[in-house]
């Protein structure tokens, strides 16, 4: 079998290797047969069509992706088609625009595009007497329903979301900006997966520097395949950032958030069999929007965003000023006594909050593997023994289980993962630095955030801190208020 494998790929290398197809039908047919290893798969299909007894087609498609009524159709077609009219036709793009009532065709000259293409889902045509390969997109995907999504919600507005077809993404957008700027560039990632990556942008807003930029890494990416979607298209975009926990990108299932991003100059990177939008370049400022602060009026939309920042910040520096303050006592203030333990407990302070931080995690790890149906006794089973028979038992005192469950829950005021656990294991670094070197250890920990973030830059290479830095005004005021609609064209 594997003598007959090698002598099939030797006789038909040749041809492919040349990328064009040959004037003899026959020798196609072999080629695009031995490529493709028809009798290998079952869900490939060849399906052969004789035309007057004597001129052959051969049409190629995946089964489960092609239309069993446009099938019907085109084949009906195909096989009224008399040796006299075929052979009137010269070009394979005259007879797909003769015999093929279909809206969507296009011409492969080459074989390796024709393959792509039948293994993208559509069908493909070869015809004896025309050296091109006939493409017939009549392809379908399964596709869940466009509901919203579970992780960006908002109270009012549409409640639609992205699924994982790109087709229907890419018209969610449109339905939203109909404007002939509105650019949706297609590009191909992956050796072996071949994944469809859309670059949507407004002609005339995007910066044209960062458009060239991401344009370049994406046709030099080398990789087999995007096999964790837009994952792993960031970790190929970006440099190596081994210690430098903030994200790159925003990430947002919601078109509207999309469209929005699109009309103010940003990049929208759409990948197939991905139902979130990557959003760039994106700043920490971008970070601390939320759709939320869009639907509401103009001054709520504003206090909403100022409390965020404020309470975001918070679960950066909380805990790491509440242990220096009780590990220095003599740092309190008399207004701030209450912070004062009473009673210190035989385990560590210090000790106390990273077993805190690794139990929360514990936790969220295992309510993702818990059935919907026991996620609401499960949190309170989590809650109960944890926390209450934890502080029970002497193991925790109760201001460390507060200040933690504190910062748990503003983790999730603002919709990026990957920023709150950038901020958590900055927490967890500043906790340790003041845990051995006191207020010097603190002050170094937070030189060392300050670092992370004026050094960070983001895919295009643009400034984490813009528009701080470089400064822009009137950007930056519009990100931490939120400013009415009428006073800007977006």
């Amino acid at each position: 079998m594997v003598t007959d494998n090698v002598c099939r790929h030797f006789l038909f290398g040749v041809i492919f290797l040349k990328d064009t197809f040959s004037t003899d039908f026959i020798q196609n047919i072999n080629m695009l047969d031995a490529e493709l290893r028809m009798s290998e798969s079952f869900d490939l299909v060849g399906r052969d069509i004789l035309i007057g007894g004597k001129k052959h087609l051969r049409l190629y498609f995946i089964d489960g992706f092609c239309k069993d009524e446009l099938m019907e159709r085109v084949m009906a077609y195909l096989m009224r088609i008399s040796e006299k009219e075929y052979s009137s036709q010269k070009t394979a793009r005259d007879f797909a625009d003769a015999f093929i009532p279909y809206v969507e065709t296009d011409v492969a000259g080459k074989p390796s595009d024709f393959i792509k293409y039948v293994l993208s889902g559509g069908i493909g045509i070869i015809a004896d007497g025309l050296c091109e390969g006939i493409i017939v997109d009549a392809r379908t995907y399964p596709v869940r329903s466009m509901s919203e999504p579970e992780n960006d919600r908002v109270l009012r507005g549409p409640h639609d979301g992205f699924v994982e077809t790109l087709v229907f993404n890419s018209a969610l957008i449109r339905r939203r900006i109909r404007d002939t700027d509105l650019t949706m560039e297609i590009h191909t990632v992956g050796e072996k997966s071949k994944t469809d990556v859309v670059i949507c942008f407004m002609k005339g807003k995007v910066s044209d520097k960062a458009l060239n930029t991401l344009r370049k890494k994406l046709g030099s990416l080398k990789v087999n395949s995007l096999t964790l979607g837009q994952q792993s298209l960031v970790e190929c975009l970006v440099e190596k950032q081994r210690f430098n926990p903030f994200p790159k990108v925003r990430y947002t299932e919601r078109p509207d958030a999309a469209a929005a991003c699109v009309l103010e100059g940003s990049i929208v990177l759409l990948t197939d069999n991905s139902p979130a939008a990557m959003i760039i370049p994106s700043g920490i400022f971008d970070f601390l929007q939320d759709t939320n602060d869009y639907y509401m009026s103009p001054l709520i939309g504003s206090y909403l965003r100022i409390i965020r920042m404020f309470v975001f910040a918070l679960t950066l520096f909380l805990t790491p000023i509440w242990y220096l303050l009780v590990r220095n006592p003599d740092f309190i203030p008399q207004w701030l006594d209450f912070i004062r333990i009473e009673e210190p407990n035989t385990v560590p302070i210090i000790a106390q909050l990273f077993i805190v931080e690794i139990v929360i995690d514990t936790i969220r790890l295992a309510s993702i593997n818990t059935p919907q149906a026991l996620s609401g006794s499960f949190g309170i089973i989590g809650a109960l023994v944890l926390g209450e028979f934890a502080v029970s038992a002497g193991w925790f005192v109760p201001e460390v289980v507060l200040y933690m469950a504190f910062v748990a829950m503003t983790n999730f005021t603002q919709p990026s993962f990957e920023l709150g656990y950038a901020f958590k294991l900055l927490r967890m670094m500043l906790l340790a630095l003041t845990a051995l070197f006191n207020l010097w250890g603190f002050i170094a920990g937070i030189i060392i955030i300050t670092l992370e973030i004026a050094f960070n830059k983001t895919v295009t290479g643009q400034s984490f801190l813009y528009p701080l830095i470089p400064f822009n005004g009137k950007a930056l005021r519009s990100l931490i208020f939120r400013m009415p609609i009428n006073k800007s064209k977006n």
